[in-house]
């Protein structure tokens, strides 16, 4: 702080451009430059007094970085076209027998995920039928149930062929219930109403 507070002052009882940096023990970074001026200024002034260039080792390690990243990247690229078939005149026979390898671990990988998806699914349908088929249990459970206490209402005679037919479940076609309504007042018997068949679907 006592630092700073120099360099406050230098800047401005003398009129000077002052550009402080400072790194702690701990990597704290702290800075202080004269707001007449930028640290990138006070840099350039620097070098054209010394005569020393503050960048260039900089600059030439940012170079062969990305020289070294193109390199890489180019590499990248001719391996993407061999492993589609491309670009392998230059190859000896050795190199094409280790990307032939290295193609068949991977039509490996690729068959078991495809493979793993397709047990997942089809544990997933399974599921989903048995979860159906047991709603449709608990529904007829529940369709006779109401049969044996009103007396009233019933299933259908479930004894022939056309009890599959009008219930429709066979194969996943539409839920169709039928039921036969009987007119519990004996004067409706003389009046004329007689059984009759509804059908839900």
């Amino acid at each position: 702080g006592g630092i700073f507070k120099k360099a406050r002052e230098l800047t401005i009882l003398c009129d000077a451009e002052v550009s402080l940096i400072m790194f702690s023990s701990t990597g704290k970074f702290s800075e202080y430059c004269s707001p007449s001026t930028t640290t990138k200024k006070i840099f350039d002034r620097y070098q054209q007094v010394s005569g020393i260039n503050l960048w260039s080792s900089h600059y030439e390690k940012m170079q062969n970085h990305l020289n070294k990243l193109k390199d890489d990247n180019n590499k990248l690229r001719r391996e993407i076209r061999q492993r589609i078939g491309e670009d392998l005149s230059d190859l000896e026979i050795e190199e094409l027998r280790g990307l032939e390898q290295n193609l068949e671990s991977s039509l490996k990988v690729v068959r078991d995920r495809k493979y793993h998806v397709i047990n997942t699914q089809t544990e997933t349908y399974k599921k989903k039928i048995k979860s159906l088929q047991q709603s449709h249990l608990n529904l007829i459970h529940a369709m006779e149930g109401k049969d044996h206490e009103n007396g009233d209402y019933g299933l259908a005679d479930n004894s022939g062929p056309d009890f599959e037919s009008a219930l429709g479940l066979a194969n996943g076609a539409s839920h169709i219930f039928a039921f036969r309504v009987q007119p519990c007042q004996p004067n409706l018997h003389d009046a004329g109403y007689g059984t009759h068949d509804l059908r839900l679907a």
